[in-house]
C-alpha cells in the first residue's frame, strides 16, 4: 500500500457505512452495516472498486468495523462474504460474532 488510506464512519442511527478514501483517488471503498437488534449489526456489503484495489482497502474497512464494534459493544452478523472470510481468518474476533438462530 503506497498511498495513504483514510477510513471514516458514516453513522445514520440504525445503519451506516465505513468509507475508505485512497489519497489522490476519486473512488471510495465501502462496508455497509445495519442494526437488526439493540447492539447487533449485520455487515452486509463490502465494495472496493478496481481502481483502488490491491491496496488492502477491504481489510482496513473490516479492521475499522472490528474496532468500532469493540468500542460500542456491538455483536456482528457477517452477511458479507468478505467479512465472513475475515472472521474465519481471525479467530480472536469470535467474541464479536452474534449468535444467530
Amino acid at each position: 500500500m503506497s498511498e495513504p488510506v483514510s477510513v471514516t464512519l458514516e453513522d445514520r442511527g440504525d445503519q451506516g457505512a465505513f468509507r475508505a478514501v485512497v489519497e489522490g483517488m476519486a473512488e471510495q471503498g465501502e462496508l455497509t452495516w445495519r442494526e437488526t437488534a439493540p447492539g447487533v449489526i449485520v455487515a452486509d456489503h463490502t465494495l472496493v472498486p478496481k481502481a483502488i484495489g490491491g491496496r488492502g482497502v477491504a481489510g482496513l474497512l473490516v479492521d475499522a468495523l472490528i474496532g468500532e464494534a469493540r468500542v460500542r459493544g456491538w455483536k456482528i452478523v457477517p452477511a458479507c462474504s468478505y467479512v465472513e472470510a475475515q472472521f474465519r481468518r481471525h479467530p480472536e474476533w469470535s467474541d464479536l460474532l452474534a449468535q444467530t438462530a
